[in-house]
């Protein structure tokens, strides 16, 4: 049998999956089926939207499955009877009474050089912390999370003025480009997985509301790489005045001085907005009112009325 020919059943939800899912049907593969999240409500009327890999995988004519609790509701696959099940960005805890299924070893798409980051935020993990380097991994699914043999891998720089939509889609790409070149390999039995060095793990999870409040107590290193791993989606914000939030999505250090007080916007005009931080100043540079659109800070400043002098929490 080609290799092209195995039957896979890929689990995934959001746009990073749905180009990785299109990518390989476009390649040949056998996708028999597309499990998925729940539709959810979205926008200001809260209507119920599938998930953009419901969305790809509906438009190239493949069977979409989205059970309430996987774990629980899986007995299509009895049906489908897989030969590989293909996570990538899914977005739950997959049972072994599920990755049994799967009559090769599963295998799951992680966006992060493991045991490096290990849980549902590597990529905004590796933005906040300043990393250079990230990567992608073939790897075994297996009870534990992100904790099974990693059987191909590909290493991916991160550009200084990346974000994590910019990040994203370098990731995408290196993901569908690495799976292309080993997918077949390791239908043929020519990878071995190699097992992850339990002493170097880091785990990430997953991002709450509140982690999208910007912290002012920090380096303008620190706030700055805390703006791009939030940016532009969901967007990290600070509070201003009345209570409404101040979305940025870019800003840059500017020095490490200490010329006013905390959350103090020092300088508003032309150009620039300056802002105080605990341990140094950065340049606000596409910021966010609610209600308005995202404008460069030259726009904000034409906009605003006394803003200078503001303090921001």
């Amino acid at each position: 049998m080609d290799y092209k020919d195995k039957k896979i059943v890929f689990l995934g939800t959001p746009s990073i999956a749905a180009f990785f899912l299109e990518g390989l049907y476009k390649a040949g593969y056998n996708i028999v089926g597309v499990i998925t999240r729940e539709d959810k409500p979205q926008g200001r009327k809260m209507e119920l939207k599938p998930s953009k890999v419901a969305e790809t995988a509906t438009r190239l004519g493949l069977r979409v499955f989205k059970p309430h609790i996987l774990n629980k509701e899986y007995s299509f696959l009895d049906e489908l009877q897989p030969d590989l099940l293909l996570t990538f960005a899914y977005g739950r805890i997959v049972s072994m009474d599920v990755l049994n299924y799967s009559k090769y070893k599963p295998l799951n798409i992680h966006p992060s050089l493991l045991p490096k980051y290990r849980g549902a935020a590597p990529i905004q993990y590796a933005l906040r912390n300043g990393d250079e380097m990230t990567g992608i991994c073939l790897m075994q699914m297996v009870k534990e999370m992100d904790a099974g043999d990693v059987f191909a891998l590909k290493e991916l720089p991160i550009a200084k003025e990346d974000n994590y939509s910019s990040l994203c889609l370098k990731v995408q790409q290196a993901a569908l480009e690495l799976a292309l070149e080993n997918l077949p390999k390791y239908f043929a039995g020519q990878l071995i997985g190699k097992p992850q060095d339990e002493t170097k793990v880091t785990f990430c999870p997953s991002l709450k509301k509140e982690d999208e409040h910007l912290s002012l107590n920090q380096t303008p290193f620190g706030f700055v790489n805390q703006v791009r791993s939030l940016s532009e989606v969901p967007g990290g914000y600070l509070i201003m005045p009345d209570g409404g939030n101040l979305k940025i999505y870019q800003a840059s250090v500017l020095d490490d001085k200490v010329e006013g007080e905390v959350g103090k916007i020092l300088l508003a005009q032309k150009k620039d907005i300056v802002l105080q931080l605990q341990e140094g100043r950065v340049k606000l540079e596409i910021l966010q009112k609610p209600g308005k659109k995202a404008v460069a800070a030259q726009d904000f400043n034409n906009g605003a009325r006394d803003f200078l002098g503001t303090i921001l929490k």
